[in-house]
Formats: C-alpha cells, structure tokens, sequence
C-alpha cells in the first residue's frame, strides 16, 4: 500500500491552489481604487467646472477694485479681499509662533508622556467644530465688546495652531538624530542647535504645514459670523470694528434674492477656491524643492 507524498506548506517552489484567485482579488481591488480615484477628481472637476461657469462672467476689474454693492446695484468684493487678508494676516502671526515653539517643546523639550499628551491635547483641538471656536470666541470677547476683526483673527488663530503644531512636530521627529548629536558633541548648546540646525533641516515641511493651515482657514465661515460679520461695505483697514471677509460675502450673497448678488456670491467662491487651489500647489512645489535639495546635498 503506497501513501501520498507529504508536501511541505512552506516550500515556497511549489505553486500555490489559491494563486488565481489572489490574483483576482489584487485586480479587484486596484480598479476599485482606481474607480475611487476617478470618483474623487470627477468632484473636484465637477465643482470647479460649476464655479467657473457660473462665476467667471463676473470676474473683471470692477469686481476686484470696488465695495460690495448696495442691493440693485453694481459692485464688488475688494473689501472683503482686504478684510480676508487682513484677519487671515493676523491670524497667522498669532497662531504661527505660538506653535512652532509648541512643536519645539514636544519634540526637543518634553519628556516622553508630557509630549504624548500634548499631542492628545493637539488633535482634540484640532477636531474642534468651527463654529464651536467661534461661539466659543463670542460669548469670552465679542459679548460686551462688540465685533472686531481682531477677535475674528483670534478665532482663526484657535483653529489654525493645531493644525501648524502637529506638522511641525511630525517634521521636526523625522530630522536625523544624527545631526542633533553632532551639534552637541562639537559644545553647542541645545537651543542654538535647535536654532541653527533642526529648523533649517525641517523649514519646508514646517512652510507647507503653514501654507495648508492657511488656505483652510482662509475658507471658514462659522467663526466669522460670530466676529466680524456686522460690517459696512466699504474698504476698510480699521481692525478694531469687524470687516467683511470672502467667506461671510459668499454666505450674503448666496442668500440674497438679488440674482446679481447671487451671482456675485459665484464669482467670490470662485476667487477663494482659486485661492486655495494656489496655496496647495505652492506648498507641494515648495515642498518638493526642499526634498530634492536635502537629497541633493
């Protein structure tokens, strides 16, 4: 009586029974990622195509140089321009130092549980609702004082330090041990080679956190409504009285039963998402400029 000849499970020279259909599988789900690919440019393409059509008959010089018109007549948006640059400025050089050096904390400062729950801290805020920072900003500051720009570009600030800390921390983990202990073996002092030697190696992704940071901010809503919604149209670089911005404009106009006002309300979505759209690509071309320069030396 002959037996049938033991195979070994974990000779890798014999051919599997289920290659095929892990085969299958593998084509499976690549065109399923492929399809979700497709799916995700197709709605960027399909928002963009909606704005420029209905937004871009509205685009001319009139439209980046004069106030918002009163209803009925004629105008455009350069105070809210103004009013967006302005509080989204201020915003950032509240929230962009602040973080940096919170990041720097973590990553060259804190103890190990110290820097782990800061960054629990971090991403709880980060996964705060716009409009909770807002409601939040308004009942401390806008109750009693009124509405300000500044008090917008606070509101801002809450939501964009998060957002700049927790890049800048991930970049500075990703920085060479090496370096740091070349600097100290040669006598500097840990702060000069904080200074001198891990921010530069780690300036770009911190600039491309930024610039992300930025263009989001650049798009809420919610926190404006509740800071500086309350504003007049005219071009104004007054930050103690609330100023118009793009997004709260867009939010007008879009309920506005002025067909001319909603069409504007086009057109300024049109200028932000541009606006946003040119942020991103900055920041991955800056990005990518600083990799290959690092690879390169």
């Amino acid at each position: 009586m002959t037996t049938a000849p033991q195979t070994n499970a974990y000779d890798i020279t014999l051919r599997s029974n289920g290659l095929r259909r892990r085969r299958a599988v593998e084509k499976l789900f690549g065109v399923v990622a492929i399809l979700s690919a497709a799916v995700a440019c197709g709605i960027l393409a399909l928002v963009l195509g909606t704005l420029v059509y209905k937004g871009a008959s509205q685009l001319d010089v009139d439209f980046f140089t004069k106030a918002r018109p009163l209803f009925g007549e004629s105008g455009g948006v350069a105070d809210a321009i103004v009013g967006s640059a302005l509080i989204v400025g201020m915003a950032m050089l509240m929230a962009i130092p602040v973080a940096v050096l919170v990041a720097i904390y973590m990553s060259e400062y804190a103890r190990p549980g110290v820097s782990r729950g800061l960054r629990i801290v971090l991403d709880v805020l980060n996964g705060v609702p716009a409009i909770v920072v807002g409601i939040f900003v308004f009942g401390m500051l806008v109750v009693g004082h009124g509405q300000s720009a500044v008090y917008g570009a606070f509101a801002l600030a809450i939501l964009m330090l998060p957002m700049v800390a927790r890049a800048t921390q991930e970049i500075l983990g990703v920085v060479p041990r090496s370096l740091r202990d070349a600097s100290l073996a040669l006598g500097v002092t840990k702060w000069r080679t904080t200074w001198n030697i891990v921010l530069p190696a780690a300036i770009g992704g911190i600039l491309t956190g930024v610039v992300i940071a930025v263009a989001r901010v650049a798009g809420e809503t919610a926190p404006l409504l509740f800071t500086s919604s309350v504003a007049a149209n005219v071009v104004s670089f007054d930050v103690h009285n609330a100023l118009p911005t793009l997004p709260v404009t867009i939010f007008a106009f879009s309920e506005s039963p002025d067909p001319g006002e909603q069409a504007a309300g086009w057109a300024a979505a049109l200028v932000l998402i541009a606006f946003v759209l040119v942020m991103n690509i900055l920041a991955k071309v800056f990005a990518g400029s600083r990799r290959r320069k690092l690879e390169g030396s």
